[in-house]
C-alpha cells in the first residue's frame, strides 16, 4: 500500500478514533501559510490510505475565524491528498431537512467577512472557476456511502457559511430563507475554495443539528443541541468513511485536477521569487499566464 493518502478527512478529532485505522502516523507539518490545526493523523482503513485533520484543533479550541484554512489544505496538499471529505455540523433552513439528517450539499454560499480566501497574492492572480463549488463526482461517492449506513440523508443544497461565532439571529435566519439556502454553517467557506484552487477534490458530508432560529416550534439552536446531534452522528459518519474508503474511484474523473490550467493570470517574468516558491506546490510548471478572460 503506498503511503499517499488516497483521502483526508477533516472534522472533529473523534472522527480518527475509530476501529480498523492501522498504521497510525503523525505528521507535523509547516506551510508557507503557517502551521495546521493540528498535526495530521495518516492511517491505513479498508486498504485505502487515510488522512484526518481536526478542524478546529485538540479540544475545539479554534473559533472558525481563527483557523488556518490555508495552512490547512496546504499541508494535506503537500502530502499528496487529491480528495477531501469535510464533516461540518449544520442548521436546517427548510423543513424536510431534520435535526439528524445528512446533506450532501451541491451549492456554495460566501457570507464570510474576515478570512483569507486565497493562495493567490503577493505577486501571483488565480481566478479560480467555482461555479460548481463541489465536486460532483466526490459528492456523488460520498452520498452512496452515507446512503449504505441507511441514515437519512439528502443530494444537494445550498450551504451558506457565516462568519461565526455566534449563532444567527432570528432576522438573518429568515433572511437567508427567503434567500432560499438550505442548509447553514461556519467553515465551509473558504476550505472549499482553497481545495479547488489545490486542484483537490472536496465534498461535505454536512450533518444538521437544528432548525437555527427560524422554526418558531423548535428550540432556538444551542451548543449543547450541536454537541448532542454530532455525538448521535459520529458512528454514521465514521461507517460512512469506512464506505467510501473500500470503494473509493481508483481514478478521478472530474475536472478538479485541472482547475488552474486556465485561472492563473500574471506574466512570469514579474511574479516575485518568494511567491514562486511558497506556491511551486501548487502550480508545479504552470509559473505564469495562461489566459483568463
Amino acid at each position: 500500500m503506498t503511503n499517499t493518502p488516497a483521502l483526508a478527512v477533516i472534522g472533529g478529532s473523534g472522527l480518527y478514533e475509530m476501529s480498523g485505522l492501522e498504521d497510525v502516523r503523525e505528521h507535523d507539518i509547516d506551510t508557507p501559510f503557517g502551521k495546521p490545526s493540528t498535526p495530521i493523523l495518516t492511517g491505513n482503513l479498508l486498504g485505502a490510505r487515510v488522512a484526518f485533520l481536526a478542524r478546529h484543533g485538540h479540544g475545539h479550541h479554534l473559533s472558525p475565524t481563527e483557523i488556518n484554512y490555508r495552512a490547512n489544505i496546504y499541508a494535506l496538499k503537500s502530502l499528496g491528498v487529491p480528495r477531501v471529505i469535510s464533516i461540518s455540523a449544520c442548521g436546517s433552513l427548510r423543513e424536510d431537512f431534520a435535526p439528524g439528517h445528512i446533506v450532501i450539499p451541491d451549492q456554495l454560499f460566501d457570507f464570510t467577512r474576515k478570512r483569507k480566501n486565497t493562495f493567490f497574492e503577493g505577486g501571483l492572480v488565480a481566478h479560480i472557476g467555482v461555479a460548481d463549488p463541489f465536486c460532483p463526482d466526490l459528492s456523488a461517492q460520498l452520498y452512496q456511502a452515507v446512503q449504505t449506513t441507511g441514515a437519512d440523508v439528502h443530494s444537494g443544497g445550498t450551504f451558506i457559511t457565516i462568519e461565526g461565532p455566534r449563532f444567527s439571529t432570528r432576522g438573518e435566519s429568515n433572511t437567508f430563507r427567503a434567500w432560499g439556502m438550505d442548509i447553514i454553517g461556519m467553515t465551509t467557506s473558504p476550505e472549499a475554495f482553497l481545495a479547488r484552487e489545490a486542484e483537490m477534490c472536496y465534498a461535505v458530508m454536512a450533518h444538521v443539528t437544528d432548525y437555527d432560529v427560524w422554526h418558531i416550534s423548535e428550540e432556538p439552536v444551542s451548543v449543547e443541541m450541536v454537541i448532542r446531534i454530532l455525538d448521535q452522528n459520529t458512528q454514521i459518519a465514521q461507517q460512512a468513511i469506512r464506505n467510501l474508503a473500500r470503494n473509493l474511484a481508483p481514478e478521478r474523473k472530474c475536472q478538479c485536477p485541472n482547475a488552474l490550467n486556465e485561472a492563473l493570470i500574471t506574466q512570469p517574468e514579474i511574479i516575485p521569487p518568494e511567491t514562486r516558491q511558497n506556491l511551486s506546490l501548487l502550480i508545479g510548471k504552470r509559473q505564469g499566464a495562461e489566459g483568463t478572460k
